[in-house]
């Protein structure tokens, strides 16, 4: 079964700017959000993919993705719970590994994350000086529970 190990980390300030690879537009919905399976469609770049995912657990998670026709997928996000998850994905490489900074648009404009996936769950990592707070384990961070509490609604102190 294919595995998705993923740790996910607000960021602490810029530097991670002039090291960006590349980066994309992402637009993605979700057609369930229930906690023991999520289904996304998405669009990235000219390409549309299809993702279902398991229930986490702990930092993983089972994940299936399938590359589908950009206008198949067009026609499925009219289908997804709103709002439509609007990011730009900077992807920055360090050594051997990539992290996926998203800065979101929309209705969650204001987040910023960074992720980085991993071979397992106990390999260690060195976190640049640009990440801080891991959110792992805190839902409200997972891109399917964006959807049904936006950034821009959560109490801000």
């Amino acid at each position: 079964m294919p595995t998705e190990i993923e740790r996910k980390f607000l960021l602490k300030n810029n530097n991670w700017k002039p090291l960006v690879a590349r980066s994309y537009i992402l637009k993605q919905g979700y057609l369930s959000t229930q906690p023991e399976r999520s289904v996304r469609v998405r669009i990235k770049g000219g390409k549309g993919i299809l993702t279902i995912k398991g229930k986490t657990e702990g930092i993983a998670r089972a994940e299936y993705e399938y590359e589908i026709p950009v206008v198949e997928a067009n026609e499925l996000l009219q289908l997804c719970e709103k709002p439509i998850i609007e990011k730009t994905r900077y992807e920055v490489l360090q050594g051997d590994r990539t992290w996926e900074i998203d800065i979101f648009e929309g209705v969650n404009k204001g987040l910023s994350m960074a992720e980085i996936e991993l071979k397992s769950e106990k390999e260690t990592l060195e976190a640049p000086d640009w990440i801080g707070e891991e959110v792992s384990d805190d839902f409200r961070y997972f891109n399917a529970s964006l959807v049904k509490h936006p950034y821009s609604m959560w109490s801000h102190e």
